[in-house]
This record gives C-alpha cells, sequence and structure tokens, in this order.
C-alpha cells in the first residue's frame, strides 16, 4: 500500500484516524494499541508473509534488550555479549536477505563460478528496520533507554508513516511524545498534516515521478552501450538527481505529515541538501537521521578507538595546524571512508552502490583535508565568506550530481558511459531540428564544434526545461519546513533569526488563503493518482 494510492488516502488512513480518535475518547492505550495493529496491517499489505519474518526478529530483540536491562549494572561485560549477539543477529538477518544474491554474482564474478540460488525477496523497509532495532539495543546497552514494554517497543518499531522508509527514529524521541499525545482530533494538527501531506504528495506525483519518462530510457541506452551525447548525459544526471530529490523530500513531507495527523513529530530526514555549500553540510541535509546514524554508531567509535590507539602509542592526535598526514588519515579518512562504504552497502546490494559510497566518502575526505589546510595556505579566507559559500555550492551542486549517476546507473560501465559523454568525450551534438532554428547561435555553436545529430528536438527541450523548473524549485524557493516552521513540522524545527524576505512572505498559516491553497495542491495530487510509482528509497 503507497501512500501515494487511493486504496490508502480514501480507505486505510480515514479509517485508522477514525478508531484512533474514537477509541482515544476512551482510553488512550486502546488508541495506541489499534495504531500498532493498523501499522502491522499496513506491512502486511504487499506481502502477509512478511509479518511472520519480521515478528520474530522483534521479539529476538526485544529479549536481548531485556537481558541487556537486566545485567546492564550488575554484570556489564555480560549485558556487551549481549549487545554484540544482537548486532550481529540484526546484520545477518539484514544480509540474509539483502546480500545473498549479490554476494553469489560476486562469487561467481571472481572465481568464475555458476552458483545458482533461488531469488530471494526482500522484505520490505528491512534496512531501515534493522537500523532502528541496532540503534534500541545501543541505546538501552548505554543507558539512554532504561524502561520500555512489549506494547511501546512494537509501537515503536512498527509505527507507519516511518516504517518503510525511514526516518531512522530513537526510541528515547518517539516513546515520550506518545506517552503525552491526547489521543482526541486536534485542529491544528489536523491542519499541518494536511498541508504536509498534501505538499508532499505533489512533490512526488507532479515534479518527480514526470522526469523519470525523460531519465529512465536515457540510462537504459547507457545501460546497452549506447553514447548519449553531451546534452543527454547532463540530463540524465541531472535529471536522475531532481527526480530523487523529490521523491525523497515527498516522502519525508508525507511521513512528517501522516505522524502529525496523531500528534507526534518525526525528526528531520531531509533538508534541502541541494543547497549545501559542502559535501558535509550535504549529508546533514539529505537522509539526516542515516547520517545520524552512521555518525553515532560507526563513525564516532571507530574514530574514538583509534585515537585512544594513538594516545596510547604516544602519536600526535587530529585537530589543530600540528595535525600530520598519518593522524589525518588515521583518525578522519579511514572511518570516513569504511562509514560511507558502509552507507553505499546499505543502499544497496550492488556494485554501483559500493562505488557511489566510496565517492562521498572521498569527497567528504577531501572536503575535511581542506578545513585543515585552508588555515595555513589562506589565513584570510573567513573575509571572503561570498567567495566561499558560492563555490563551495557549486562544486558540491556539480559532485553530488557526477555521483548520482553512479546511485542510479544499472552498471559501472554505464555510469562510466554518461560520464564521458557528460565531459564531451563523444562530442557535443544537439539535434539537428533544433540547431537549425537557434539564429544566430547556429553558425556560432557549429564554429565551436557542436554538431547535428538526428535525435528528437523535441525530447532535448522537454527534459531541459523540466530540469530547469525543477532546478528553480529546488534551489529557489523555501521548503516546507521553512514554511511550517512557526509550528514545527518535525522536531526541533524553528523559525531562525533573519529569515529572507521570501521565507516570510510564503510562510504557512492556518487561514483561509493557505486552506484554498493547499486544497488546489491536494486536488491536483489526486488527479495524479493514475499511474502509481514506488518510491525510491522504499526500495533500500
Amino acid at each position: 500500500m503507497l501512500f501515494n494510492s487511493y486504496e490508502f488516502i480514501f480507505g486505510f488512513l480515514p479509517v485508522v484516524l477514525i478508531g484512533f480518535y474514537v477509541l482515544g475518547a476512551r482510553r488512550r492505550e486502546w488508541a495506541l494499541l489499534w495504531l500498532t495493529v493498523a501499522s502491522l496491517f499496513f506491512y502486511a499489505w504487499w506481502r502477509p508473509i512478511n509479518v511472520l519474518l519480521i515478528a520474530p526478529s522483534i521479539l529476538i530483540n526485544l529479549g536481548l534488550a531485556r537481558l541487556m536491562e537486566r545485567y546492564r549494572e550488575t554484570q556489564p561485560r555480560l549485558a556487551r555479549v549481549v549487545l554484540i549477539c544482537g548486532i550481529v543477529f540484526n546484520l545477518c538477518f539484514l544480509g540474509y536477505f539483502k546480500y545473498t544474491m549479490f554476494l553469489r554474482g560476486a562469487v561467481n564474478d571472481v572465481f568464475g563460478t555458476d552458483l545458482v540460488l533461488t531469488h530471494i525477496i526482500l522484505p520490505l523497509g528491512i534496512s531501515f528496520i534493522t537500523f532502528q532495532k541496532i540503534a534500541f539495543l545501543a541505546d538501552v546497552h548505554a543507558g539512554r533507554v532504561t524502561s520500555f514494554t512489549f506494547r511501546d517497543y512494537a509501537l515503536f518499531v512498527l509505527f507507519f508513516p516511518q516504517l518503510i522508509a525511514g526516518p531512522i527514529v530513537h526510541y528515547r524521541e518517539m516513546m515520550p511524545q506518545f506517552r503525552v499525545i491526547s489521543t482526541r482530533f486536534n485542529a491544528e494538527d489536523a491542519a499541518v498534516g494536511v498541508s504536509l501531506f498534501s505538499m508532499g504528495l505533489a512533490k512526488k506525483l507532479i515534479l518527480a515521478d514526470p522526469m523519470a519518462l525523460v531519465v529512465s530510457p536515457l540510462y537504459a541506452r547507457a545501460a546497452h552501450g549506447e553514447a548519449l551525447g553531451f546534452v543527454d548525459g547532463w540530463i540524465a544526471a541531472l535529471g536522475f538527481t531532481l527526480q530523487i530529490y523529490f521523491d525523497f523530500a515527498g516522502y519525508s513531507d508525507m511521513a512528517l505529515g501522516l505522524a502529525r495527523f496523531f500528534g507526534i513529530k518525526l525528526p528531520v530526514n531531509f533538508n534541502s541538501p541541494l543547497k549545501a555549500a559542502s559535501i558535509i553540510e550535504f549529508w546533514q541535509r539529505w537522509h539526516v537521521s542515516l547520517t545520524r546514524f552512521l555518525t553515532a554508531y560507526i563513525y564516532n567509535p571507530l574514530s574514538l578507538r583509534l585515537a585512544r590507539a594513538r594516545m596510547a602509542a604516544r602519536r600526535p592526535g587530529f585537530g589543530g595546524r600540528d595535525t600530520t598526514v598519518a593522524s589525518f588519515a588515521t583518525l578522519l579518512m579511514m572511518p570516513t571512508i569504511l562509514t560511507m562504504f558502509i552507507s553505499g552497502l546499505w543502499h544497496g546490494a550492488g556494485y554501483t552502490y559500493i562505488v557511489w559510497g566510496l565517492m562521498h566518502g572521498a569527497m567528504l575526505t577531501i572536503n575535511h583535508a581542506w578545513r585543515v589546510i585552508r588555515p595555513r595556505i589562506w589565513p584570510g579566507a573567513k573575509d571572503h565568506p561570498r567567495l566561499l559559500t558560492s563555490t563551495g555550492f557549486m562544486l558540491t551542486f556539480v559532485s553530488v550530481v557526477i555521483a548520482m549517476v553512479m546511485f542510479r546507473a544499472p552498471s559501472v560501465r554505464a555510469a562510466a558511459t554518461i560520464w564521458s559523454d557528460m565531459v564531451g568525450a563523444n562530442g557535443v551534438t544537439l539535434p539537428a531540428g533544433l540547431l537549425a532554428r537557434l539564429g544566430p547561435m547556429t553558425h556560432w555553436l557549429q564554429a565551436i564544434g557542436v554538431r547535428p545529430d538526428g535525435s528528437s528536438g523535441a525530447r532535448v527541450v522537454e527534459g531541459a526545461l523540466r530540469v530547469g523548473v525543477l532546478l528553480f524549485v529546488a534551489l529557489g524557493l523555501p521548503n516546507t519546513l521553512q514554511m511550517l516552521a512557526p509550528y514545527e513540522p518535525a522536531l526541533g524545527i524553528r523559525p531562525v533569526k533573519q529569515e529572507p524576505w521570501l521565507v516570510r512572505t510564503v510562510r504557512w498559516s492556518p487561514s483561509h488563503s493557505w486552506a484554498i491553497g493547499i486544497a488546489a495542491v491536494s486536488v491536483a495530487g489526486i488527479l495524479s493518482l493514475g499511474q502509481l510509482s514506488e518510491f525510491l528509497y522504499w526500495q533500500f
């Protein structure tokens, strides 16, 4: 059951909300139990057997958490062993379903074998659920979660707005909210929820999905080794970047809106990442909850362990002007590369995802290195903030777009084909009909080497216009978090000081004009429901 489907919008959601409010008027516990059961039904909608796969995992994790809770104070070593067992169990559970087929293919590629395995169907949302359960076990072990019940834990894991594609939430930020919500209808929560959901639906159906009609044929051609040309290469790269951008932005808004119907505020997971002025800032805005998880549970522990080892060996640490190449490589580069390798592997079982993760690891390392050496080679850099911001934005944007080709391409070879087109290795061409209609520019373009080809000019113009419109929306307009900031659309989101004029101008409010606007957006989204498409991030 997709968020952008008739059965969800006109069937599942109204029934769940009515049941929640009716039962909540009598007892909070009944409303929360109803929400848990409804979430389980939502998860089982595609394949009921998914419940038989995920339920034992939930029960085992709950049992391990109980053991850690019992032994955390009295036998800390045993509690640590239980934590390690829990992490290994969850990773093996994820690995079997998500990576068995990939490992089989890798073995066949390396050793020339012909291993054959029955196709394994991936349970929905297993990557997000697994990381969420690991985070819960780690929080119990660290004492950040001190009390929990089966009912609370089941609701925490199964809450349907974030069940399939995140955000990856923490028990300590969700359950306190469930314990204090009124379970009664709240007009403000409903208005904010409808607005978020409607704007997210429009981003998905009106902005993201149509771009697939332009992008998919280009990547299909590249998969067959066909050269696209300079213009089509950039349309393919920019088009998919914007497609997944608005797809993810749409899902994030819809998840926030759905949770808000029940009085729950989810954490931020998407905050205009294409406006970032560095790749570090990009990962602070893109898939924020994943970045938080990877930083807290992989990067920080690894970096801390390596720092302690260097201190014990009386070697210099990391930080300040005295940072050495060895300390930088050991304490920052290696943890960063490993963390992003895991990020790539988590996103998908394939070589392209691994390369994509390593590319981002390399870019993050370069960004951190620049921050270390910049004060040495350019002491007055802080006196030129506009130059730093604009240059950083351009470098970050182009780097993200280039890396996204690897994320979308069906193979490393196909990605390399598109990259070669983007740098003009196969020449720069334009459709003959389009080139002939450019007036005085025609002779100038031909003089610098632009050649005519037999492709469709209408298709190129359509692709360029779609890319241009989506770029304007992504880079030139405020996002929904900014528009609804006074009503805290996500945990911790509040208005900031010295906001741009445009943000103040389009500020959301519970007014008649906004009601009409949101109604129009809702109608436009609902009228676009005819051709359903899955959210790109649901496959992970």
